[in-house]
Parts: C-alpha cells; structure tokens; sequence
C-alpha cells in the first residue's frame, strides 16, 4: 500500500458544496483527472477546461491554498498506486478506498484545532454526542472511549431526544455533532438548540465551509465518494479516526492520571467477567 502523503483533493471535496458552478466544473477535473503527465500551469489547465487563469486562482483560495501555484504543487505531489497485481480487485478496491481515508484525513487534520478541541473537551463539565445511522453508532464508540477515562459524556441518536436533550444544556456543555454529509436536519437542529443556551457546539463532518451561527467550530473529516451511501466501506471510518486522533491528544494531557483511570476500568471490567 502506498505510503500516507498530503493531498489537495480532500481539500476540494471539502468546500466543493460552496462552490460556485464554474467552480464545479473545476473541482470535477481535478477529482478526477488520472493522467499524472498532464502539463498542469495555469495557462494549459484554463485552455484545457475553458475557465479564465483569474478562476483558478479563485478556486485555489476557496480551497484553502494562497493561489493556484501552490494547490498545483499539492496536487502533483499527491500519487496513489492502481496495481491490483497482487490482490484481488475486490480486496484492492476496498483497501485503496482505506488508504484514500486515511491520506484525506491525514491532509486535513489540523493539529492546533483538534489541541484546542481536546482543551474544551477536557474543560466540559458535560459533553453530549449527537449523530444518526452510522454516525450515531461511531458517536456511541466516542462515548465508550472516553467514558472509560472518566469524562462525563453521552451519546444520542433518537431524533426526539436530541430535540428536548437542550434543557440539560448550558454554557459549561460541549456539544458534537457527527455528520458524515452536515446536512443531518436532527442533528443540526439540536445544534441548534443547544447553541441558544449557551453551550460551546462542535461539528464533525466532510463540508468543511458550512457556515452557521449555531456552530461555534466545523472539524473536518475525510471523504470519499458516496461514503455515506455505506457502499463499500463504512461512513463511520472517517469519524472513528479523528476520534483516535483526539483520544491521543487527550490522553497526553495529565497522562499517569489517566492511565490510572484507564488500569481501574480494566480491572472493573475483569471482574465482571469473572
């Protein structure tokens, strides 16, 4: 398997919602272009896909990149591997589309933004979890995780909970949201709500430029193509990795408490199997 690089193509999927339709049609080429020899200036590219070289530029900035130099410098350095010579393409498929998650996440996680989420996690005196389908189940995963080791925190996945779950809210609550497409109306409803009380609200998902006033941070995870159609991999992937990542950010912080906590839980859990 190839190894983990940085990629512009996470990138792109992740604002492609806001982009215009021109833009589109830009992001489209570079998703998915697989000729890897292509002459990729500006001036080749813009004759090529009949957009002006000032679109470009846009588009680049729109995708996080000071312009299109550095997005084409990011997109040709990003490579992965089509031989299925030594797998079957069945089982190659599916690990390429592992690998493709992991290459996306890795590009998008932003070390300072999950620190500081890990600081308001820490911080909380309770933390509730929000998600449906596949998210709820991965939402149930974070609480499991993090419940071992001592943080007040709760999963929801019925729509009626979620929607009176704000009267236990309050400006000392933290409230995620998991949402593999952010177009969840149960989750980002509750969001919502428990936003106008006061609580500091999380977003987890892969539409990184979703503005809104009730959520005070968007976190974006990988994507991959009709991932929350489950059709080949699981949607819960994406979020079960950033919820890896953010464990091990947590568990740095006051670590020998912690692997106390972790030890007695252990321990608690033999006993019952006994």
């Amino acid at each position: 398997m190839p190894d983990i690089l940085k990629s512009a193509i996470p990138k792109i999927e992740s604002v492609y919602e806001s982009l215009t339709p021109a833009e589109k049609e830009i992001a489209d080429f570079f998703i998915n272009n697989t000729d890897e020899k292509l002459d990729f200036s500006a001036k080749y590219i813009a004759n090529l896909i009949h957009v002006s070289e000032a679109s470009l530029t846009r588009f680049a900035k729109k995708c996080g990149f000071s312009g299109y130099r550095e997005f084409s410098y990011d997109y040709q350095s990003y490579q992965v591997s089509k031989d299925t010579t030594t797998q079957s393409k069945q089982t190659k498929r599916v690990l390429l589309d592992y690998q493709q998650i992991l290459n996306k996440g890795y590009s998008l996680v932003d070390s300072e933004q999950i620190k500081a989420f890990v600081a308001h996690l820490t911080q909380a005196k309770r933390v509730y979890v929000y998600g449906k389908g596949s998210s709820g189940l991965a939402a149930i995963e974070m609480k499991n995780r993090f419940m071992r080791m001592g943080l007040p925190i709760e999963a929801i996945s019925d729509d009626d909970v979620m929607k009176v779950n704000h009267v236990l809210v309050n400006p000392e609550t933290l409230v995620i949201g998991f949402s593999v497409s952010g177009k969840k109306s149960a989750v980002l409803e509750a969001l919502q709500h428990a936003h106008a009380k006061g609580a500091n609200t999380v977003l987890f998902t892969t539409q990184q430029n979703i503005v809104a006033d009730y959520i005070t941070e968007v976190i974006p995870i990988a994507s991959a193509k009709n991932l929350d159609y489950g059709n080949r991999i699981s949607p819960q992937l994406p979020l079960l990795i950033i919820t890896d990542i953010i464990y091990n950010y947590f568990m740095e912080i006051d670590n020998s408490t912690k692997d106390a906590i972790f030890k007695e839980s252990l321990a608690t859990l033999d006993k019952i199997d006994e």
